[in-house]
């Protein structure tokens, strides 16, 4: 059955895509024309992501790349991409499922954050709580950074697989909670269980006081999680400028694989420095990897089938159980076919 705001988060996709589809397309690419060369994006506060590393080591060419603001979430990220406010987004596999169904002509084309035994997300709980098990989270408020993706997904993954019925997971509250503040919620009694990863993470082990009581890795092992998605029409008319991002973004991972970690953290100071948007560097320090399972975030069939799998069986696939192949390409990814070093 589909949850209340499940269904009102599908309902808004469909709106806002069917209101902006004839406008979105050509904000960006011209059509008949040049291909665009510059590609507008939403950030991270005080994070490098992929795509601004890759720029940053000159990995993207003649391509540029604009910030426009920092994105609030990865569904919104992606919606942004839909109505061409932005030309790509990033978002969990398991939200672009569910964007996909609501028929939003976008494809998945390179992943870009996962989890490994290094980076992953947790769901935390005070040392000294009584939660010990899924059934224990029966009643409990457990904050997560939005609703209807990957913490999301992961939990209820985790309650099913331990017994827990439809009727009593819908009993397990999940609440909003700005990631900078989900570690002082966590530590005030405002949440039972706070959802944390990345250098929020580790700097709430640091101050200690808190143990994990379920992970993503642990899991569902090592995994690509979320992947950048452009609009159809923006690929089919930039597919230069597409593969060259792409391509460039994918280097940047590997980059980021081969070098000493400490080399990674210091150029992405750097690049922090360079845009001088007053951003505080000091969580820096907590990174390890992107997390990426594929080479050059070449994306697999599995990174889609867990979660169109899970979706259809909360019948969250009205529209029909999407498959793979129709949510994702690899053609822009000269890493995936060894064309590119």
């Amino acid at each position: 059955m589909k949850t209340p705001r499940l269904a009102v988060a599908v309902a808004l996709i469909g709106a806002l895509f069917a209101t902006t589809a004839l406008t979105a397309c050509g904000k960006s690419a011209n059509a008949g024309g040049a291909q665009t060369k510059q590609l507008r994006y939403q950030g991270s506060v005080g994070q490098v992501t992929p795509p601004e590393l890759a720029e940053d080591l000159g990995y993207l060419g003649d391509v540029k790349l604009k910030w426009i603001g920092n994105t609030i979430s990865g569904p919104q990220d992606i919606q942004a991409a839909t109505t061409g406010d932005i030309d790509f987004g990033g978002a969990f596999n398991g939200a672009i499922v569910k964007l996909k169904a609501s028929k939003a002509p976008i494809t998945a084309v390179l992943g870009y954050y996962g989890s490994d035994k290094d980076s992953y997300i947790g769901f935390f709980v005070p040392e000294n709580s009584p939660i010990r098990t899924a059934r224990d989270l029966i009643g409990k408020k457990i904050g997560v950074n939005t609703l209807g993706a990957h913490s999301e997904a992961i939990t209820k993954t985790y309650l099913k697989r331990n017994g827990l019925t439809p009727a009593e997971i819908k009993q397990v509250e999940l609440v909003v909670v700005p990631p900078v503040n989900t570690e002082q919620s966590l530590r005030q009694g405002q949440i039972d269980v706070a959802a944390l990863g990345g250098a929020l993470r580790d700097k709430a082990l640091e101050h200690g006081g808190i143990r994990a009581l379920y992970t993503d890795f642990e899991l569902l092992g090592p995994f690509t999680g979320g992947s950048y998605v452009l609009r159809d029409d923006f690929r089919k008319q930039n597919p230069d400028t597409v593969r060259t991002f792409v391509t460039g973004t994918a280097k940047a991972i590997e980059w980021s694989r081969t070098q000493p970690r400490e080399t990674v953290i210091a150029r992405f100071r750097t690049i922090l420095t360079k845009r001088a948007r007053n951003e505080d560097d000091s969580q820096l320090k907590f990174w390890k990897s992107y997390g990426v399972a594929g080479k050059g975030g070449t994306i697999t069939d599995t990174d889609f089938s867990t979660w169109i799998d899970w979706l259809d069986s909360i019948g969250e696939l009205k529209n029909g159980k999407l498959k793979p192949a129709d949510l994702y390409t690899n053609e822009y990814n000269e890493l995936a076919s060894g064309g590119a070093q």
